[in-house]
């Protein structure tokens, strides 16, 4: 069921407007990107958008009317993230040993390698690699990297940062790099063909920053997904992981050349937060059979689950996305979240058949079918009667309440990257439609928008991005409140 980066950016890709799917944002070395300044009714937006409501879950806030749980940073108590925890805490100690396979590149397994059709991440020495890396840290705006006493990155730095290399050895880098991407690129063609053929459309350093990101997905996807006689090597292979995640950001250290890669993004765009990718990997977790989350009692539950596997992207790459005049990523987050929410509620929906029938999984939270008295036995019979088509009207109404806010976002980004936001938005939210048009039939009948479909829409996202519509929106649609007005 996880949505996770591949079906999130293929609905981005889908549009064939992916030329303008980034922005070319602005790329000062800061760790945390600062506000612009606010007047008026903008600092209202601003403080709406960090205000707390609810301290248990980390972030409650309020944006049209309605509270947003991000759960950004929340951890445990699962059975999963205990794991994790214990995983990491014998790494830490020296007691775990490097169990993963026998995978040359972590998360780069045979299975990767067969779909692209060659070796991956062989064509650079450790010490090459080890030479690339110091470089782009020498790239950073001085700070923003620790130092680790006695790391092989110090030692590397002393003699390879920017400064102090010649121009042969920055041919040297570049041509790494350069094959870095170009391998990024190959992964995300083999595993996301449409998605890639967009981002070609894009500028570069966008496009490569997006290829970097996805693959960092896809090696986490494999980690968790791939066969194993139990669960323990996975946590210990993921351990090991989210270690390398957490060096990578706190000491620009690296391994291998895709994680060249996230370096160089991290680089470029430094406001890039850790947090997601940390909470994508226990979103993949709450899916792992007898050590996940089997079902989720209430709503909040499941927000937390769509936040992990979905939300963490929008976060992932709002930094690439850049933001309007005179609004910033924190502004711009809870929106980014509610879109991720509303991407993977709406999966959840369509595929209610095909996941108690085929993964045994019911996502839906149960205090919702207790209340419209659906029962577990129901959804693995398929069968459809009038309680489930008016829990299912309930659904889609919530679902539509997160693309509503999400569209508030939209004025939020740079000009050249809100026209496949919103086409996205459209396209995925056009999936409710079809559910509706199938007589809430999501047991025994799939909800499908096709490709002609899909281009159909993007003249009518396309007036969406416009200032006009703010004010003369096309029929159906509820006017977007003024972004300088929020409602309260």
């Amino acid at each position: 069921m996880r949505l996770s980066f591949v079906a999130w950016m293929a609905f981005l890709a889908s549009t064939t407007f992916v030329d303008a799917f980034t922005s070319q944002s602005g790329n000062t070395n800061r760790r945390i990107t600062q506000s612009p300044g606010k007047s008026g009714a903008n600092k209202a937006l601003y403080s709406l958008s960090t205000k707390s409501e609810d301290d248990e879950k980390v972030a409650g806030k309020i944006l049209e009317g309605g509270k947003v749980i991000d759960f950004e940073s929340t951890r445990g108590p699962s059975r999963a993230e205990n794991a994790l925890k214990l995983a990491k805490e014998e790494i830490a100690n020296g007691t775990l040993k490097n169990t993963h396979l026998s995978d040359k590149i972590l998360g780069i397994n045979s299975d990767v390698i067969a779909e692209v059709g060659h070796d991956l991440g062989l064509f650079a020495s450790d010490d090459e690699i080890q030479k690339c890396a110091a470089y782009l840290r020498s790239k950073a705006a001085s700070g923003f990297f620790e130092k680790r006493p006695g790391s092989v990155a110090v030692t590397y730095d002393e003699i390879h940062s920017s400064p102090s290399i010649g121009s042969e050895q920055k041919a040297g880098v570049a041509s790494i790099l350069e094959k870095a991407f170009v391998e990024s690129g190959e992964v995300t063609s083999a595993f996301a063909k449409t998605f890639y053929l967009g981002t070609q459309l894009m500028p570069e350093a966008q496009r490569e920053a997006i290829w970097a990101i996805y693959v960092w997905c896809r090696r986490t996807d494999e980690i968790v997904d791939a066969p194993r006689d139990n669960d323990d090597e996975m946590l210990s292979d993921l351990g090991i992981w989210e270690t390398r995640l957490e060096n990578l950001w706190k000491y620009g250290e690296v391994e291998d050349v895709f994680d060249l890669c996230l370096l160089d993004v991290l680089v470029k765009y430094p406001s890039l937060p850790i947090t997601p990718f940390a909470d994508m990997i226990r979103g993949m977790l709450m899916d792992v059979p007898e050590l996940g989350t089997d079902t989720y009692d209430v709503f909040d539950d499941l927000h937390l689950y769509c936040y992990r596997v979905a939300g963490t992207v929008g976060l992932m790459c709002l930094p690439v996305f850049g933001c309007s005049e005179g609004y910033d990523e924190i502004i711009a987050k809870e929106p980014a979240l509610s879109l991720g929410v509303a991407f993977q509620l709406t999966n959840i929906l369509r595929d209610v058949g095909e996941d108690a029938t085929t993964r045994g999984r019911v996502y839906l939270p149960i205090e919702d079918m207790e209340r419209f008295g659906v029962t577990k036995e129901q959804l693995f019979e398929q069968r459809v009667d009038e309680n489930y088509i008016n829990m299912m009207k309930f659904q889609i109404a919530r679902a539509r309440m997160y693309y509503e806010r999400a569209r508030r976002g939209v004025f939020m980004l740079s000009e050249e990257s809100r026209l496949p936001v919103q086409s996205a938005l459209d396209a995925y939210g056009k999936i409710l439609d079809k559910i509706e048009d199938n007589g809430y039939d999501t047991l025994t009948t799939r909800a499908y928008v096709d490709k002609w479909e899909k281009l159909s829409i993007i003249p009518f996202s396309w007036y969406r991005t416009q200032d006009i519509s703010r004010t003369v929106p096309l029929p159906g649609d509820k006017q977007i409140p003024s972004l300088e007005e929020p409602t309260p």
